[in-house]
Formats: C-alpha cells, structure tokens, sequence
C-alpha cells in the first residue's frame, strides 16, 4: 500500500470525510483525513499527498484561503467539494489554482472517477524544469514580475498581464525549449476546467504573443509545432 496514491480528504463534516475516506480506501488508496486547514497542515509536514480533497465551505479558514496558501508554495493536485453551484464560485475556484470542482451533493463514484483523471494529467504531463521560484524572471528582452504578474521591456514600462495570459506564460518559462500539446497546456493552466475551454489555448496563444513578440504574425519566442501544439524558444534566467 506504501506504494498507492496518497489521499488526504478535508471536510469540516465528520460523516463526509469519514464516507469518502472509506469509500476511497476500499479503493486501493492510502487516505487521511483532516477538519480544517490546521489539521491539514500538520499532516502535510509529515510529507506530501499525491491529491487533497478540500472543502470550500469551512468555518474560520475556508477551502479557497486554504488552496491560495497551498498554491504559494505547492503544485498539489486539489479538487474542491462545495455545496455551491454557482458558475463564479467555480470559476474563483478554479483560477486560484484547483483541478476539479465537485458540488455536493455527490455520488462517490463521480469523485473517484475525477481523481483518477487528476492524478493521470499529472503523470502525463512534461518534466518541469527547476520551477520558477524567483520573483524576477527574465527572458528575451523582457523581465517578468512574478509577484505583480506583469512584464516589464527595456524601456521599463510594465504591462499587466491578465490571469489566463499569466498562467500560460509562466507553463512556457517552467517547461522552456519543450513541446506543450494543446491537452498540456491546458492541464498547466486550467486543469479540470480544460473541458469547457477546449479551444481556447490558440487564443490565448495569439493574445500573449501579442504582448511578447516582436511580429506576433512571425513569432519567434512561441513557436507553433503543426500537429504538436508549441514551444517557448528563450532562454529563461531567474534573477
């Protein structure tokens, strides 16, 4: 069992944390459980998840505060449970970093069905390089303000860059001089959520080329790999 994926399932709820933990042991996963942030956090200490269930709706701490904490300083696959439906909680969710969004109720099969996808997005996708750590990144003739989430160009006029623009950018600076297929970058950069924006990578492609590049009709930072998907072609140095 040292070998299975490793579930940590938080829910303020006894009874749910209990059904699910259960419901996924039976499944040939190794389960923790924990009531709160706190109680999360002392488990993570003791060695990362492969994939934490989280609860948004939490007294005190809730599961957003929690994820916008994690996504600081971890990549952890997180999917969220919440007895909201409506389109802009998921929405927040989602840009805050987490990989499904499940509203309860819901059948554990469902739940276990959208882990599966979760973990095997993340055993698919590339190598990343060392991870951009840094607050300052610089690349080409630009310097990105990972804090500020805008670039700056040898004038040093900075421009905003949106949170789509953001996310695919820096999916190029962690897995620079690689070929991301479409399906990868969106699993970089709206996991769960691909779905429903399954052609939006090419617009989004073409909207950050056209802040980056010198021709975005001739780019030569984002190169486009016909059939592949693309490629960051700068060099990428941590400042």
């Amino acid at each position: 069992m040292e070998s299975a994926p490793h579930i940590v399932v938080v829910d303020d709820h006894r009874d749910i944390r209990d059904l699910v933990g259960k419901y996924l042991a039976q499944h040939g996963y190794r389960i923790s459980v924990a009531d709160s942030g706190a109680t999360l956090r002392r488990i993570l200490e003791r060695g990362a998840p492969d994939l934490i269930v989280l609860d948004v709706m939490m007294p005190g701490e809730d599961g957003l505060s929690v994820c916008r904490q994690l996504r600081g300083n971890t990549n952890l696959p997180i999917i969220f449970l919440t007895a909201m439906a409506e389109e802009t909680d998921r929405i927040v969710g989602l840009e805050l970093g987490a990989d499904d969004y499940l509203t309860k109720p819901f059948n554990p099969r469902e739940l276990l069905a959208r882990i599966k996808a979760v973990l095997r997005r993340v055993h698919s996708l590339p190598p990343q390089r060392d991870g951009l750590k840094a607050k300052v990144v610089r690349f080409d003739r630009w310097v990105l303000n990972v804090g500020r989430r805008e670039i700056a160009g040898e004038d040093g006029v900075a421009i905003p860059l949106s949170t789509a623009e953001y996310r695919l950018l820096k999916a190029f600076l962690d897995h620079a001089g690689l070929v991301l297929s479409r399906d990868q970058l969106l699993d970089l950069t709206v996991g769960r959520a691909a779905e429903s924006f399954d052609r939006s990578i090419d617009n989004q492609v073409s909207r950050l080329r056209k802040k980056i590049e010198l021709d975005p009709k001739t780019p030569a930072l984002i190169k486009t790999h016909w059939g592949g998907g693309y490629s960051f072609t700068a060099d990428v140095e941590q400042a």
